[in-house]
């Protein structure tokens, strides 16, 4: 083979970055004929020449007084905003001032429910009950669990009820807050206990989730058995 060198366009280059070395070509290796087990090591380096020639994009930047108008829109408008001025309206104090207030537990969620007299308006954690299900499916089951107690009364469209919520999911929260909205309606009343814990409103469900034991995949579920 004769002897190969670099075209001239390509010797004036100069790559900091990528070294000869790096790549393990030698001039004498070249010179000496050696082109064909050199072939796949000169594919490599003529492209990193080629990636080193290509114009690099930059990721755009917005200074905070050049942001775009929707996404400045979106990051300062929220949904809550309004519902979380009503119920500082509302409820002056906070939840623990009110007198009409019940606590209620389930597994891990812990609900503070609020009763004032209204239109059957429902505001879990600043948001109203249809929206925070999120959707549909959800909405029509956890809602009559939330709603249960004032219906069971007759005072679905009587009292407006305000909730703060946290912990576990969507279904321990919603039991959470029948219990409390039970409990709260007793320093309503008292003579509504009796309808109430008919239909079991006032128990706490005291089920939770078995710990996982060792050895064992889950709280019972065990490894396959292989007798030899």
């Amino acid at each position: 083979f004769p002897a190969f060198s670099l075209p001239p366009s390509a010797q004036n280059l100069k790559f900091p970055s990528f070294p000869t070395e790096l790549i393990g070509i030698e001039t004498k290796e070249i010179n000496n004929g050696g082109l064909l087990h050199l072939f796949p090591r000169l594919i490599l380096l003529f492209s990193l020449i080629l990636l080193s020639t290509l114009p690099q994009t930059k990721r755009p930047h917005f200074p905070s007084h050049q942001v775009p108008p929707l996404l400045h829109s979106a990051a300062v408008s929220s949904p809550s905003e309004p519902f979380k001025d009503l119920v500082k309206t509302r409820l002056p104090g906070g939840f623990v001032a009110q007198p009409n207030i019940g606590t209620g537990r389930q597994k891990c969620s812990i609900a503070r429910v609020v009763l004032q007299e209204g239109t059957g308006q429902v505001i879990i954690n600043y948001h109203d009950a249809n929206t925070f299900c999120m959707t549909i499916s959800w909405e029509s089951l956890w809602i009559q669990y939330v709603k249960f107690p004032l219906v069971t009364l007759g005072y679905e469209g009587s009292y407006d009820v305000f909730v703060k919520a946290h912990g576990d999911g969507l279904s321990g929260q919603a039991q959470a807050i029948s219990l409390g909205n039970a409990r709260a309606l007793l320093k309503v009343s008292a003579n509504h206990k009796s309808p109430l814990k008919s239909e079991g409103l006032l128990t706490r469900d005291s089920r939770t989730v078995e710990r996982k034991k060792p050895v064992l995949k889950k709280a019972r579920k065990a490894p396959q058995f292989s007798k030899r």
